[in-house]
C-alpha cells in the first residue's frame, strides 16, 4: 500500500501500510460492519450504475467546480464516490473538542496580533514571522471585530494515521470552500441508497446552513437595526466555487451578491434592489482580501466594495472572514498553533500538529536539503496540491529544482516527515480497493462555535496517487458520524 502525500506525524519508517479505516490491523472494524454488508449484497454493476445516477443528478442541479487554466470545458464535476466514510461517534466527539479549541485559540491569536502582540512580546513567535509576512494586514491594527471573530468560518484539515491517530494538516482561515459538496453528497446517498441509511444511525449535517446564517447574524454590528442582512460577496460566475457561493445563499435565504451590487454611504454598506437601497450588516467575503475594497488594498480591482473597510472599522457591517485573517493558516505560523493553545487559553492542544521543518531556520533547511528525497516540501503560501514536492514520489531531476529554490528562498518553504494517510474502500474501475482520504471539517465561530459532525472527505482515486485536491483528480465521499440517534432521522 503507497505512502501519503502529505500526512506527517512522527519519524516513522518510510514505507509504512496505511491503516485500513474498514479492516483495520486485525480484521473488520464494528464502525463498518453495516457497509460491509452491505458491499457483500450488492454487484459492482449496480454499485456503478449509482454512480453513474450521482453523476447525472450532480450535472443537473450544477454541482460543478470551475478550472479555468487547463483548457477544454472549464466546468468540472468532482468525482463522487458512493462508499462513504465511516467515522464512529467517540472518534468525532474528541475531534471536534480538538477542533473547538483551536480554533478559538486561533481566533485569540488573530485579535492578539493586530493589537497588542501579546503572543510577540513574550517571544513566543518571531516577531518578523508575523510582521514581515504577507498575509500580515496592517490596515486592520487596533481594530477588534465584533465578538472578537477574525475567522467565522474555518476548514480544518485533518489527516489520519492510525486507530487513535489524527493530526491536523493545515488550518484554512481565509475562504474555505468545500462544504456545498459535503451537504450535496449526503444528498445524493439519501436519493440513491435509503435502505442504507435505513440500517444506521447517522449523525445529520443538513442544519449547516442554518447554523452558518446563525453564525453569521450573532456577529452583526452593535447597531445593527432589527434582524440583520447578511449577503454573501463573490467575485462572480468565473470563481472556481461559484456554485457554492450561490448554493449557500439559496439554503439560507439570503442575496448572492458582486461588488458593483453594493455602496457605501456614509460609512454603511447598502445593497441595490428594485425596491430601492437596502442596508447589509454582515458580509460573508468570497474574495480575497487584496480584492474587496480598492480604497484600502489592491486600488485597481473591480471586485470589491469602495469603501468597505472604513464602514467596517466604523462599526457599521461585519466582514466574514476578516481581512487579515490569512496570517493564521499560513504554512509557516501553523508550527506555533500548539503553543497558541497553551498561550491563549491554557490548555494543552488535543489535536496533535505535523511535526514541521521550518526552511528559514539554517539548520532545518540543511536537514531538509540532505533528507529531501523523503519529505514533502510545502510552499508557505501554497494551495490545492500546487508548490509541493512529494519526495518519495519525486524524480532526481525535480528534487535538485526543489532544491534550488529552497536554497533561493528558504523562507518561503516548510518540510514535514512522510507518514502514510489512512485509507477507505473505494470504488474504482478495477472493483473496490483502498484509497487514501484526507478530512476537513468545517467549524463556525460566532457567540458560540458550532461544528456539523462529519465534513469533506477528499479521496486520491487513482493507485499510487497520494492527492486529494479537486484541482488534481481527487474525488469526494459522504462522511458518516455513527450517532446514537434514533435511524431516519437525517434532516
Amino acid at each position: 500500500m503507497s505512502q501519503s502525500q502529505t500526512a506527517a506525524g512522527s519519524a516513522q519508517p518510510a514505507r509504512v501500510a496505511a491503516f485500513d479505516e474498514m479492516n483495520g490491523s486485525g480484521g473488520l472494524r464494528e464502525a463498518y460492519a453495516g457497509i460491509d454488508q452491505w458491499l457483500k449484497g450488492t454487484t459492482q454493476e449496480a454499485l456503478d450504475r449509482k454512480r453513474r445516477e450521482a453523476e447525472v443528478l450532480f450535472r443537473r442541479i450544477g454541482v460543478t467546480f470551475a478550472v479555468y487554466t487547463e483548457g477544454g470545458d472549464p466546468e468540472r464535476l468532482i468525482p463522487f464516490d458512493v462508499i462513504p466514510r465511516v467515522l464512529t461517534r467517540s472518534e468525532w466527539d474528541r475531534m471536534a473538542k480538538g477542533l473547538s479549541q483551536r480554533t478559538r485559540a486561533l481566533n485569540a491569536f488573530l485579535c492578539d496580533i493586530y493589537r497588542d502582540r501579546e503572543i510577540l512580546r513574550a517571544g513566543k513567535l518571531p516577531e518578523a514571522l508575523i510582521l514581515q509576512n504577507e498575509a500580515f494586514r496592517a490596515e486592520m491594527q487596533g481594530f477588534t471585530p465584533p465578538a472578537g471573530i477574525y475567522s467565522h468560518i474555518s476548514g480544518i484539515d485533518m489527516v489520519r494515521t492510525g486507530p487513535d491517530e489524527f493530526y491536523v494538516l493545515e488550518d484554512n482561515c481565509r475562504t474555505p470552500s468545500g462544504v456545498s459538496y459535503m451537504l450535496e453528497n449526503r444528498e445524493a446517498m439519501l436519493r440513491l441508497f435509503p435502505e442504507l441509511f435505513a440500517r444506521h444511525n447517522i449523525a445529520p449535517v443538513g442544519h449547516y446552513p442554518e447554523e452558518l446564517l446563525e453564525t453569521l447574524k450573532s456577529v452583526a454590528p452593535p447597531n445593527c437595526p432589527g434582524d440583520p442582512t447578511v449577503a454573501i460577496l463573490t467575485p462572480g460566475a468565473f470563481n472556481s466555487a461559484y456554485y457554492e457561493h450561490c448554493f449557500l445563499a439559496d439554503e439560507m435565504g439570503i442575496e448572492v451578491v458582486e461588488g458593483i451590487d453594493l455602496f457605501v454611504d456614509d460609512a454603511v454598506v447598502y445593497m441595490r434592489t428594485t425596491s430601492g437601497p437596502k442596508r447589509v450588516d454582515v458580509i460573508y467575503r468570497r474574495i480575497d482580501d487584496e480584492y474587496i475594497d480598492p480604497l484600502t488594498f489592491k486600488p485597481d480591482s473591480l471586485l470589491g466594495v469602495a469603501g468597505l473597510i472604513g464602514a467596517y472599522r466604523a462599526g457599521n457591517v461585519t466582514v466574514c472572514n476578516a481581512p487579515g485573517a490569512g496570517i493564521a493558516d499560513d504554512k509557516s505560523v501553523y508550527p506555533y498553533v500548539p503553543e497558541m493553545v497553551r498561550f491563549y487559553l491554557g490548555e494543552e492542544p488535543i489535536l496533535s500538529n505535523v511535526p514541521t521543518y521550518l526552511c528559514e531556520r539554517p539548520d532545518e533547511c540543511k536537514y531538509v536539503l540532505e533528507h529531501i528525497g523523503e519529505l514533502v516540501v510545502k510552499l508557505t503560501r501554497g494551495s490545492g496540491g500546487y508548490g509541493m514536492l512529494v519526495g518519495p514520489h519525486s524524480t532526481a531531476a525535480q528534487r535538485e529544482e526543489f532544491a534550488a529554490r529552497i536554497r533561493a528562498r528558504p523562507a518561503d518553504y516548510i518540510a514535514q516527515p512522510t507518514l502514510a494517510l489512512s485509507t477507505c474502500p473505494t470504488l474504482v474501475a478495477a472493483g473496490i480497493a483502498p484509497r487514501h482520504v484526507d478530512l476537513r471539517p468545517f467549524v463556525l465561530s460566532g457567540k458560540e462555535v458550532r461544528i456539523v459532525p462529519g465534513g469533506l472527505t477528499r479521496v486520491a482515486l487513482t493507485e499510487g496517487s497520494l492527492v486529494v485536491n479537486s484541482s488534481q483528480g481527487g474525488g469526494t465521499k459522504d462522511t458518516w458520524v455513527i450517532d446514537d440517534m434514533p435511524a431516519g432521522s437525517e434532516k
